[in-house]
């Protein structure tokens, strides 16, 4: 592919422009104004024909000071003509009264055009003046020539003026270039000066937020990084010193295993929840899942029943309309319900409420309200939360309603805290 630069480019269009005009004008304009010129001369050979009341006016001088125009006087039969005919029409002769048939007119006379006025003051009198096609070609190439150069002034003016300003662009252009190829550059801090709100201001602007949320983003992934290694490090910690310390003998080996298996299994638990985070990142085609039709009526009193045996002093209240049906697979709905009920149990005091009407789910639990700058992060993958603490679980809920088309809300509410699914 070949390369060249916006400036390089936009001369050449202005070339191209020029071009057109010039034919535009030598080809197309003189066609469009000859009515015009030949107006013109029409009225230029009637003028003169007012003063031609005899036989020797043809040839007065007062008429005839423009050569450029001859005059024929019929009389009773007899042709008169003014000196300057063969000058006018070159080897005149009398035939040429066969082609005035009009008032006025034109004709082709050995190869070249003559325009003629004609008036007829009776039948035995008849005055008429004529001339070549000399004017006219005067007259098209005097305006031809003053409207090229008005043209081609006025077009120079504008295409310096559309270089200057193009050649700005691309320079904003060049600019912009350099800060997207230094965006992960932090040294590189040059900011793009602009008189106008206009598009490339708004690219300036969404750049400079890019960087803004790719900063903040590294950022993010380097606390996640952290926050997923301590999570991570500590039942691996727990394992170790479980199993140093049967081999020291201090704990016994059905303790130690038991200890080690519950561990395993949180672990194997976090390692589940990070890999189904990945995997919804990666799922792009929302009709796969939202194809499906889910009763979660099930699938919430199932939740209930595995929670319970956790927390068997939380009270559940359920108020849920008959067979309300979601968006979504079983699976998918159970994750939600699952993560959710997840989260409440570290919370909740004395009592979890679910409601499920008009295709909106409200979950209430009565634990602490949660602090005004924890609420925007609270979904946010490894983000900490109330008491320090983190996790992946609401990650997963948000993403997966996402996929659904449905949103979660989280508000502080009078007695402890509500999430609303819609």
């Amino acid at each position: 592919m070949k390369e060249t630069s916006l400036t390089k480019q936009l001369i050449s269009i202005c070339i191209l422009i020029v071009g057109i005009i010039f034919i535009a004008l030598g080809i197309i304009l003189p066609k469009e104004l000859l009515p015009i010129y030949e107006e013109n001369i029409y009225n230029k050979l009637k003028q003169p024909l007012i003063f031609v009341n005899e036989s020797e006016d043809i040839n007065k001088e007062n008429i005839n000071n423009e050569t450029d125009i001859a005059y024929i006087y019929i009389i009773n039969d007899t042709v008169l003509t003014s000196y300057n005919i063969n000058d006018v029409i070159p080897n005149y002769n009398n035939e040429i009264l066969n082609y005035i048939t009009k008032t006025n007119g034109k004709f082709i006379y050995r190869n070249k055009t003559y325009y003629y006025y004609n008036n007829y003051i009776g039948k035995k009198e008849i005055k008429i003046s004529l001339t070549n096609d000399k004017y006219i070609n005067e007259m098209r190439r005097d305006i031809l020539h003053t409207i090229l150069i008005i043209t081609g002034l006025t077009f120079t003016i504008c295409s310096l003026i559309l270089i200057i300003w193009s050649n700005n662009l691309v320079n904003k252009i060049i600019l912009l270039k350099k800060k997207i190829d230094n965006l992960d550059n932090d040294k590189y801090n040059v900011n793009l000066n602009h008189n106008f709100k206009d598009e490339i201001s708004s690219l300036n602007d969404s750049i400079e937020n890019m960087k803004i949320y790719l900063k903040n983003n590294e950022n993010y992934k380097n606390q996640a990084y952290q926050n997923i290694s301590h999570d991570f490090k500590t039942p691996i910690t727990v394992i170790k010193s479980y199993i140093e310390a049967t081999e020291d003998g201090i704990e016994t080996n059905e303790k130690s295993l038991e200890i080690i298996k519950e561990q395993i299994i949180k672990l194997e638990n976090k390692v589940h929840s990070l890999l189904y985070l990945n995997k919804l990142n990666y799922i792009k085609d929302k009709n796969e899942n939202t194809k499906s039709i889910t009763n979660i009526s099930n699938i919430i009193n199932e939740s209930i029943n595995k929670f319970k045996l956790i927390r068997p002093d939380i009270n559940f209240i359920i108020d849920v309309e008959q067979n309300p049906t979601f968006r979504g697979t079983k699976e998918m709905w159970e994750t939600i319900i699952d993560n959710l009920l997840n989260n409440f149990m570290r919370y909740a005091k004395n009592e979890i409420k679910i409601t499920v009407k008009n295709k909106k789910i409200i979950l209430f639990n009565d634990g602490d309200k949660i602090d005004e700058n924890i609420l925007d992060n609270i979904f946010t993958p490894y983000k900490k939360g109330l008491n320090g603490m983190f996790g992946l679980g609401l990650s997963i809920v948000k993403k997966s309603l996402q996929l659904l088309d449905y949103d979660i809300k989280v508000s502080n509410v009078k007695n402890g805290v509500n999430f609303t699914i819609k």
